[in-house]
């Protein structure tokens, strides 16, 4: 590997930024207490240890999606974030993470759901934090609504969408890094000067700068990453086309009724060098 290619490796910034950030800033009592308080600011009388944080670990993905779970007053309070493309398919994994909650929640608490007691089981209250512009979106959207045209479904799942607004809250301040996070992606490119700039155009403009201020050199390093996730996913698919692709030219060969450059026409991830490559294995397995 040569030099420039190692630095521009180390360069790329990790394309799930922000999603890391999302998860360092609020699994950190002090700001997630701030987040409960902006959505519930009449309850004065929560505290740090009122929260406890149950976000699933996302172990196969490294923490690729933005879920975050806390309970407090005996409400499971479930946060997701969905950047700046907007899927209603977020509601999907909502109802799977509530789920994964429950379960967990249960084994955590021992109550076991199969006896005939009734378990015990805290209030679900839904969020998705939306770091797109809001346009014609709405405020609240339903499983039933979205999926099953209104009708009256055996199950619901209902969440709130918090978009960026004139207030200077701990989620309005994380969704205004995201946007600058953007636009010096779209300056910079994927680049450590993107980073460094979307922090501290963050902290001249007071947006979670205490934050930013306190865990600067962890921000840059959750930022970057040498291997970018989104690039290995994409090799993983391209890989797994590719050997799909072979198995289909395989067969067209094995049939033997089409000319290597009529099978190109069919399969054009893989080049007439290596359809030849492939002809001969095929020639001497036959």
């Amino acid at each position: 590997m040569s030099d420039d290619t190692k630095q521009t490796q180390e360069a790329m910034a990790k394309r799930t930024a922000k999603n890391s950030v999302f998860l360092d800033l609020f699994q950190n009592k002090s700001y997630l207490l701030k987040l409960y308080k902006t959505l519930h600011p009449e309850d004065t009388t929560a505290t740090e240890d009122s929260l406890t944080d149950v976000t699933i670990t996302n172990v196969l993905t490294d923490n690729l999606y933005n879920d975050l779970g806390f309970i407090v007053n005996h409400t499971l309070m479930i946060l997701v974030e969905a950047q700046s493309t907007w899927t209603v398919n977020i509601l999907v994994r909502i109802l799977l993470y509530l789920a994964q909650s429950y379960h967990e929640y249960f084994q955590r608490t021992s109550q076991n759901y199969y006896k005939s007691g009734k378990v015990k089981m805290p209030k679900p209250e839904l969020y998705v934090i939306f770091t797109g512009n809001k346009g014609r979106k709405p405020d609240l959207i339903s499983l039933s609504k979205e999926f099953f045209e209104g009708a009256d479904i055996d199950i619901e799942v209902k969440a709130k969408v918090i978009y960026e607004s004139d207030t200077d809250d701990i989620i309005n301040q994380y969704i205004i890094f995201c946007k600058v996070f953007n636009e010096q992606t779209k300056q910079h490119g994927m680049t450590q000067k993107a980073v460094t700039e979307t922090i501290r155009i963050c902290k001249d403009r007071n947006v979670l700068r205490e934050y930013l201020a306190q865990r600067e050199k962890e921000v840059v390093t959750i930022m970057m990453s040498l291997f970018d996730s989104e690039q290995i996913m994409k090799s993983f698919i391209r890989s797994e086309r590719h050997d799909e692709a072979r198995e289909t030219a395989e067969r067209m060969i094995r049939k033997g009724k089409m000319s290597l450059e009529e099978i190109a026409d069919y399969v054009p991830s893989l080049s007439l060098e290596e359809l030849k490559e492939l002809e001969a294995e095929v020639m001497q397995l036959a």
